[in-house]
Order: structure tokens, then sequence, then C-alpha cells
């Protein structure tokens, strides 16, 4: 069932869902599955299953990265290229054209309103994300511990080098303290071939580029984009303490900016990462514009693309490592710290202004806390609100 189909045709499925594909990733992976095994047949549920599973365990973005294998066992290289592509660019565009309008509304006054108010969704989502996050990869009591660690670090070392110590302090910890955490699962079968050791190889090379590299330009916009893609354990909202760190505490783009097209994503089909299509057109580093939007776009997706390329083919091996398995539940747990710190952080730094403003978020929070309910009906409510 590898490589049966063309990369048109995979770009055709995959702008489909890059067009409708709302409510975040786990949707994005229910939206997968109904398209891929159910209506079209690419794959078995258990195939299907083994590549979700490879890609909750990588950093960035899963649903993209699923997206990406797919394409890759459905029409090789090229169409797992078209995957990313069909899937990224819709919502990519729209961000990017949201950075481009901003600097306009920000002087309109009914504008101002909107965008407070996509930033108090914000923080709605964020709440909502850390409790669930919590309640999926924190099941036991190590595991809340060290997520509480995780904060604590943050608090401490609120920077890099702090996720850093979080990150590998989850890591051992996981090996140590949680034995039997994964479970064995048969992954699919995909061949090794030189462009997936090419993969890895390029993955290492430009991480080292990442952590090294210094000054100013498109190149180091490009680096701080692509180590926080490949920093992003846990996918979705844990990218906004890493984000914060690598545009707003430098004073590449302003707080104010950077929140509210926080807001701006929770309300765009596809990745939550395409913010960076947002972030890169508005960095005070780099081109800007047209370009640092595409070098941000690239370099945040980077990361994951080419870990889930490299290791595809060597899932069914990898898989069946409880010692690997351990360490990845503790580096889960751990940023569900991470996350509970960029929360405290949206809270103290004054983006609720009243309590009308308390009062948006709360209940955006508990509406979101409802299943079925769509984000996106949340976040433009907090938008019609704080224009009320």
């Amino acid at each position: 069932m590898v490589n049966e189909g063309t990369p048109a045709e995979v770009l055709r499925a995959f702008l489909v869902l890059g067009l409708s594909s709302f409510g975040g990733p786990v949707a994005h992976l229910g939206y997968f599955r109904r398209a891929f095994v159910e209506q079209r047949g690419w794959l078995s549920d258990t195939e299907y299953a083994a590549i979700v599973a490879l890609c909750q365990f990588l950093p960035g973005p899963a649903s993209s990265q699923t997206g990406f294998c797919i394409g890759l066992r459905r029409a090789g290289w090229l169409g797992a290229l078209a995957a990313w592509v069909g899937f990224t660019l819709p919502s990519g565009l729209l961000m990017f054209a949201a950075a481009l309008g901003l600097g306009d509304l920000v002087h309109v006054r009914i504008a101002q309103a909107v965008l407070h108010g996509l930033q108090l969704g914000a923080i709605a989502v964020v709440a909502q994300a850390v409790v669930a996050m919590a309640r999926s990869l924190c099941p036991d009591l190590p595991r809340r511990l060290f997520a509480v660690i995780g904060g604590a670090i943050m608090l401490l070392l609120p920077d890099t080098a702090g996720q850093l110590l979080v990150l590998v302090g989850g890591a051992i910890g996981g090996r140590l303290l949680l034995p039997g955490a994964g479970a064995a699962a048969t992954g699919p079968a995909v061949p090794a071939d030189l462009a997936s050791r090419l993969c890895l190889a390029g993955f290492a090379a430009l991480l080292v580029f990442s952590l090294l590299a210094a000054g100013g330009g498109d190149a180091a916009l490009f680096a701080a984009f692509f180590r926080t893609g490949a920093l992003v354990f846990g996918g979705g909202h844990v990218v906004l303490p890493l984000l914060q760190d690598a545009v707003v505490r430098p004073g590449w783009v302003p707080a104010p900016a950077f929140l509210a097209g926080y807001g701006l994503a929770q309300a765009m089909p596809g990745p939550l990462f395409t913010i960076a299509a947002f972030l890169g057109a508005l960095s005070r580093v780099g081109s800007g514009g047209a370009v640092g939007a595409l070098v941000a776009l690239v370099a945040i997706f980077l990361p994951g693309l080419l870990l889930a390329g490299g290791l595809l083919p060597h899932w069914s091996r990898l898989r069946g490592n409880g010692a690997l398995a351990s360490s990845l539940s503790g580096v889960n747990a751990a940023v569900v710290g991470l996350l509970g710190f960029a929360l405290l952080n949206l809270i103290t730094k004054g983006n609720a202004h009243s309590l009308w403003d308390a009062a948006i978020v709360v209940l955006a929070f508990l509406a979101l806390m409802k299943p079925g309910v769509p984000p996106l009906a949340v976040i433009l409510g907090c938008a019609a609100a704080a224009v009320i």
C-alpha cells in the first residue's frame, strides 16, 4: 500500500482538509482518520494508529507530522511535501494576511477591541489546554509531580535554559521513575532509504546551527523558529512559551501583537503552528513581510517533518523500546508544567484589565470545556464581547 498514489492526489486531499479542519490537533487526527482510513482506504486502522503514535512521541505539530507521513506512504517524498503544503498553506496565508493588516487596524478603536478580545480568548484556550493535557499526560502522582516541578523550574529560569532543563529532566525522570509507561505497537512498513537518513542528518546539523547561531537577519530568524519547533514536545499550545521566549523576550515582536496573533490562530483551520507566518511577517529581525513569514513558517515545521520522515522507517523497532517510551512519558508530563507557566504569564501580564475581561475569560474557558463546542465560535464570541 506504499506509494500507490500521486503527489497531485495527495495535494488535493490535504488542501481540502487545510481549508476545513478546525478544532486543533486532536480534531485534525479525527479528520485524517475519517478521510484516509474510512473514506479513501489509504491506510488500515492499525497502520494509522502506528503513525499517530510515532508523531505523538516526536517534537513538533503531531497532526502535520501525521499528514506528512501519510503523504510519504501514499506518494513518496513528493507526496509528503504535497501533504504538508496542502494542509499548511490556507492558514499560513490567512495568518500572513492578518499580519499585513495589523498595523492599520491597531489605530481603529473597534479593531483594538477585537484584538483585545482575541487576547482574552487566547488565555481561555491555553487554560483549557492545560486542563486537558494534565488529564491525559499526568494520570498518576509521579507525572503530576513532574508537571509541578517543571512549572517551578520555569519560575526560577524563565528562558530557553529553563525549558531545556525541564525537557531533559523529564526524560531522565521518566526513564528512572516511570518503567513500563509505554506499550509496544507494530509500526507501518516504510522502507528505509538514503532520503530518510539524510532527514536525520539534516535535523542534527540544523539543530546545532540553531543552538549556536548568533547575530541578526533571516538566519537568526530561521534559527529561533527551528529551535522552537525542535523543542516542542506535546505540540499545539506547548509552542506558546517557546515562541514567547524566541520573539517577545528579545523584542522582535511586541507582546500585544504576539497574543493577538495567538488568538487569531485559534480561529484558523489547519495547524496552530502557522502563527509562525504571522510572527515572521511582523518580526523586527530579518526581512519581515513575505520573506520573514516564509522563513519562520518553514523553520518551525522543518524539525518535526525531518524527524518524522527519518524515523518512520524505523518505528516498528523503536516503538518497542521500553526505556524510550518511559523517557518520553516523562517529557510529556513535564511539558504540562511548561504550559502552566505560560498560562501564569498570560494572567499576570495584565491582559485582563477589568472584571468584564475576567468574566469573558472564565465564560470562554467553561465553553471550551464542553465537548463539541467549536473553538472558532468561542474565539469570535470573545472578540464580540470585548467590542460590547
